[in-house]
């Protein structure tokens, strides 16, 4: 972990600003956010998918998402997870990803729910079942892909918020 909360961190509010004043008043929703970060980032059980695929997953949707600054974080976490140089690949949606039928279909899956997530049905979760994901890494995925784009979001709405005088 790189600092105590990486909403704030990303952020960047002065201190004292009204924006930190107002995350301040949030303290128990921003330290909530960062407990959610590391049981999804880096959990104590990572099942069948490891924290360099995690890793590489959250920074592949920063770097859909145009936040550099987030990308950057999740790349720092994917160094620390030791990832292996095709992960380095994935991460990086403007490289073609590599890998297994496995891998390759939890891409797909990640890339659907990030630019397209209306689009997103039953179908695609067989998909990721006939790659050989069980269920419950079905449900670890789905909670990296859930918690990257809330944490996109909340550090868009608070930058928005900065930015109004």
């Amino acid at each position: 972990m790189l600092t105590p909360n990486i909403i704030e961190r990303l952020v960047g509010a002065n201190e004292n600003s009204p924006l930190a004043m107002a995350i301040a008043e949030r303290a128990e929703i921003m330290a909530l956010s960062q407990a959610s970060h590391d049981a999804v980032i880096i959990p104590k059980d990572p099942g069948g998918l490891s924290h360099a695929e995690r890793a590489a997953l959250a920074e592949r949707i920063a770097r859909l998402s145009n936040s550099e600054e987030l990308a950057d974080h999740y790349h720092a976490c994917l160094e620390t997870a030791g990832g292996e140089e095709g992960l380095y690949v994935a991460a990086n949606p403007q490289q073609s990803a590599y890998g297994d039928e496995r891998f390759m279909a939890i891409i797909r899956f990640t890339e659907l729910v990030t630019q397209k997530p209306r689009e997103a049905t039953k179908q695609d979760i067989d998909t990721l079942k006939a790659a050989g994901i069980s269920e419950p890494d079905i449900v670890r995925l789905t909670e990296v892909l859930a918690f990257v784009n809330y944490q996109l979001r909340v550090v868009a709405g608070f930058k928005i918020a900065g930015e109004m005088k």
